[in-house]
């Protein structure tokens, strides 16, 4: 499909945030089945793979618009991503964000620079916001994953994990809004067409699932998603983009449940020293509680998608 991003996208992606992303090493589970690499996103500098296709997609707009300002609409993580590509890039940002969103996230922001303006936890209160202040101040609305820019941005961890391990057999993913996940498939996919790629989400909040049984995008409500620990994860429908890619390169989509994030969590940061929240753990459950509804591989990794988890959350998981 023309309107799907290419590999010579991503590539171009990648070139832009070198030197301003970190390319995320294959940390080892170690004493899990030697066959698991965790692809550690959460050392990023904002501690989420979000800055990707953030800063990709501002750094490649034109000076005179980038000057005006971006606003964007988000959970926490890819806010955090546009402060930061502002603050790197001397322009304004205003964020647009749930009030529902932990604190440690906003926090963040507001240490960045950015100006908070705090909505309900719906998608269409969000973009309704954003949209307004576009066009009330100018600024440029940069999209959360429903945009060609934030993929290949996000498709750049893709094409990292099949340059270090080529050999790799499946690559397990968190889904959201489903912008990584479109990224990703469409960079391994169009470099290893063999490798599998498995979408993990909530079972609490398992709209992309349900989209990708429905073979048509599925909403669910803020309360439904609201209801999973993974804050990350709360999307209440996939974008459309992310669903064509999701349609054309994902092989499947699991689902993990609380108990299991929460268990994982724990034991990415007791065996194998990384923090994660708890949509950055939902990949890597799926493969400790689930192998048995995975394809048969050599070599399986686990994107670790972010780590910015509430003190108090983390502390309560740990215990």
């Amino acid at each position: 499909m023309s309107d799907l991003v290419s590999l010579e996208e991503v590539e171009r992606a990648a070139a832009r945030i070198a030197g301003v992303a970190v390319r995320t090493p294959l940390v080892p589970f170690p004493l899990s089945d030697p066959r698991l690499l965790v692809k550690a996103e959460s050392l990023q500098p904002i501690g989420a793979f979000k800055l990707r296709g953030a800063y990709a997609t501002i750094a490649a707009m034109p000076e005179g618009r980038r000057q005006k300002g971006v606003v964007t609409h988000s959970s926490g993580n890819h806010a955090q991503a546009v402060a930061y590509t502002a603050r790197a890039l001397d322009i304004p940002v205003v964020l647009v964000i749930p009030h529902t969103t932990p604190g440690v996230k906003v926090e963040a922001c507001i240490a960045l620079g950015a100006e908070i303006v705090y909505v309900e936890p719906t998608m269409e209160d969000r973009v309704a916001t954003a949209e307004r202040l576009a066009g009330a101040h100018g600024f440029t609305l940069v999209p959360p994953f429903d945009h060609p820019g934030i993929i290949a941005g996000q498709g750049t961890v893709g094409l990292e994990i099949v340059q270090d391990r080529p050999d790799t057999g499946v690559v397990l993913v968190p889904v959201g809004g489903g912008g990584l996940i479109a990224g990703i498939a469409a960079a391994v996919k169009q470099l290893s067409p063999q490798i599998k790629v498995i979408g993990v989400e909530p079972a609490l909040a398992a709209d992309a699932r349900a989209s990708f049984r429905a073979d048509e995008p599925v909403a669910w409500s803020a309360e439904e998603t609201g209801r999973t620990i993974a804050d990350a994860l709360r999307a209440q429908r996939l974008g459309d983009l992310p669903f064509a890619h999701i349609k054309e390169y994902v092989d499947d989509i699991i689902t993990v449940t609380e108990d299991e994030i929460r268990q994982t969590m724990r034991r990415l940061a007791r065996q194998a020293r990384l923090i994660a929240e708890p949509g950055g753990a939902v990949a890597t459950a799926g493969y400790l509680f689930h192998r048995d509804e995975l394809p048969a591989a050599e070599t399986y990794v686990s994107v670790l998608s972010g780590g910015n988890v509430d003190p108090a959350l983390f502390r309560e998981v740990l215990a």
